[in-house]
């Protein structure tokens, strides 16, 4: 019997670098939502664990323990054939792999253990807008948002992780405030994430400029802003998502730029 699951795209509308502990890890305060871009995954248990993998990503995807895949399914304890069609990209600052170990988690168990996998891992595991605070270990589930429409553009370009927060110029920054407002329509919701910011976005520009030239293709949006650690950025819309990713598609062949719907 094979069981099929989705790992969609994570997003950080907003990422606050509000502090670092003395290990190291940074402090954050962000608000994540998911859209039905996704990578999908499909299950037949079996004896031995496998993965293979599809989709216009798979190509330097390891099938073997070094996949957060394979290590969910040994947390979980199952076994089996793991087929995974990547179709997000990777070292994209939208959480592919962490999403693609949730979703095993949520279909096997093991969930209780998903920090061990990454920090972006629990957040992952419901697949609906959260509050991510601390190291990203303190989740708070968030009241309905309006119906919003996304479109999420990468430049082809992977930016690493540890030099963008190396270069963040202060590591102490104020977080949202404590409690968010109820918000009555797209428009409303995103003058307020105007308010808010991506820390990360000013040292992501600098090791890939390619950033400003998305930021400016996606200016048809209510609000575009680059997410995670980059180098991928959202455009966040009430209505006309999809003919807003094809204008910039055409105009920008070499880049990756998909179209959905925020997840409720």
């Amino acid at each position: 019997m094979t069981t099929e699951a989705i790992a969609p795209a994570k997003i950080n509308l907003s990422l606050h670098v509000t502090g670092q502990r003395a290990d190291g890890y940074h402090l954050l305060d962000s608000l994540v939502i998911f859209s039905d871009i996704a990578d999908r995954l499909w299950f037949e248990e079996g004896p031995q664990m496998r993965i293979t993998v599809s989709g216009p990503f798979a190509t330097g995807v390891p099938t073997d323990v070094r996949n957060l895949v394979w290590q969910a399914a040994e947390l979980a304890g199952w076994t089996g054939h793991v087929r995974l069609e990547k179709n997000l990209p990777h070292g994209a600052g939208i959480g592919g792999g962490s999403s693609d170990a949730a979703a095993v988690l949520r279909m096997f168990g093991g969930a209780e253990a998903a920090a061990t996998l990454g920090a972006d891992v629990p957040v992952c595991l419901n697949m609906r807008p959260q509050r991510m605070r601390g190291i990203g270990d303190v989740l708070e589930p968030l009241p309905a948002l309006p119906d919003l429409e996304i479109v999420l553009v990468n430049p082809n370009v992977a930016v690493p992780t540890g030099p963008v927060f190396s270069g963040l110029r202060s590591k102490q920054n104020a977080p949202m405030l404590d409690d968010l407002p109820d918000f009555s329509n797209a428009e409303e919701f995103c003058d307020w994430l105007h308010a808010q910011r991506n820390d990360l976005e000013a040292p992501a520009r600098a090791i890939a400029p390619q950033v400003d030239d998305v930021l400016r293709a996606l200016d048809g949006a209510l609000i575009s802003r680059m997410s995670g650690s980059g180098a991928t950025c959202f455009g966040l819309f009430s209505t006309g998502a999809a003919e807003d990713a094809a204008r910039i598609a055409k105009a920008n062949p070499e880049w990756w730029v998909a179209s959905g719907k925020v997840l409720k």
